[in-house]
């Protein structure tokens, strides 16, 4: 239980130590922890709600969000547990990642990316800045399970690389993400509605980005039948059903490719001239893809992607108290982020 004084943050970090490692095989109750990030207004609080079967109407995100669901696997069997964290704001709190994903529970902890197709020009740069603040996070801890239980972490890194079986064409080509990985294309009802080469180079440059990292891919919208298909996928990640074993790989239909499902060779090559990528200069595959998709859809600028205005800053909904109230707040929010480094480098958890 949080003590008095301290701050919302310090009681969801306690939270998050306190529910101890989940990923334990021992026992008759199984848990998992799955954090789903993405785009503002993407769509993500829609789709843990529908995983959940709750009929509540969805409200804004606006730092990080915890709520849980259990389900039995069958008859008179006890109840395993899922934890879903929603991690608000697009980009702009992904510091607060490190809160839910930590060295306790990280061996059954999973990540869905909430893609919103209706805005490509924002996707690439919310996809990198978020899965490599991920990956950032989960390869320290790995780096610290090293020295203190290698065991655990050569079983994480190999459960990963098995996302692909060894005799696949592209085994040695992918770079799979540390932690199983789920990417969700949102309304696909507006984006059915783009010009067909537009759709053909989002869905080719989705499956890419998936299959290099040894991910789930679907497309989804406010049809039933489409967010069926997503419940699919994180009800195989948060308790453990079986994963569907369909396949959709044509870009005029949505998308719906389980990971290690899909190949370089049918994804075939960026969509672009093969004069135009003779003059890109990319390191990697990847590197590549994102020169071919982003000469298509251009990056928003910074400034472009915080236009949306804050209501907490408009004169007309000024409130004295509740102004206080937030400015207290915010003033935690910073004081958090300045410590958050330097407090997490410094806890050590038990690897047992």
């Amino acid at each position: 239980m949080p003590e008095a004084g301290d701050t919302l943050w310090d009681a969801a970090r306690a939270e998050a130590e306190r529910r101890g490692s989940p990923g334990d095989d021992g026992g008759a109750v199984r848990e998992q922890a799955v954090l789903c990030v993405g785009s503002k207004l993407g769509g993500k609080t829609t789709i843990i709600l529908r995983c959940l079967e709750r009929e509540e109407i969805p409200k804004p995100t606006l730092a990080l969000e915890y709520t849980f669901g259990r389900r039995a696997r069958s008859h008179n069997a006890p109840k395993d547990t899922a934890h879903f964290w929603e991690l608000g704001g697009g980009t702009s709190l992904q510091e607060l990642i490190q809160i839910p994903i930590t060295s306790n529970n990280i061996r059954s902890f999973a990540v869905v990316l909430v893609l919103d197709l209706s805005k490509p020009n924002e996707l690439w740069t919310t996809m990198e800045n978020l899965l490599q603040a991920i990956r950032h996070h989960v390869n320290k801890i790995l780096a610290k399970l090293e020295k203190t239980n290698p065991e655990v972490a050569t079983e994480i890194k190999q459960r990963m690389r098995n996302s692909l079986q060894k005799d696949h064409p592209d085994y040695e080509l992918v770079d799979p993400f540390p932690i199983p990985l789920v990417i969700i294309g949102s309304k696909y009802d507006i984006f059915h509605e783009f010009d067909s080469e537009m759709r053909k180079t989002v869905s080719k440059t989705l499956r890419f980005i998936s299959h290099y990292y040894g991910a789930s891919l679907v497309f989804t919208s406010k049809s039933e039948a489409l967010q069926m298909k997503a419940r699919v996928l994180i009800n195989h990640l948060a308790f453990g059903y079986e994963r569907s074993k369909s396949v959709s790989v044509d870009h005029n239909k949505p998308l719906f490719i389980p990971a290690g499902m899909d190949s370089l060779s049918q994804i075939g090559p960026p969509p672009t001239s093969d004069s135009d990528i003779g003059k890109m200069r990319a390191n990697t595959p990847l590197e590549l893809w994102k020169k071919v998709f982003e000469k298509t859809f251009p990056p928003k600028s910074f400034s472009d992607s915080q236009a949306t205005k804050d209501p907490g800053q408009d004169s007309q909904y000024a409130e004295h108290e509740v102004d206080v109230m937030r400015a207290q707040k915010k003033q935690e929010l910073e004081q958090y982020k300045r410590n958050a480094s330097k407090s997490w480098k410094e806890m050590d958890f038990d690897p047992d």
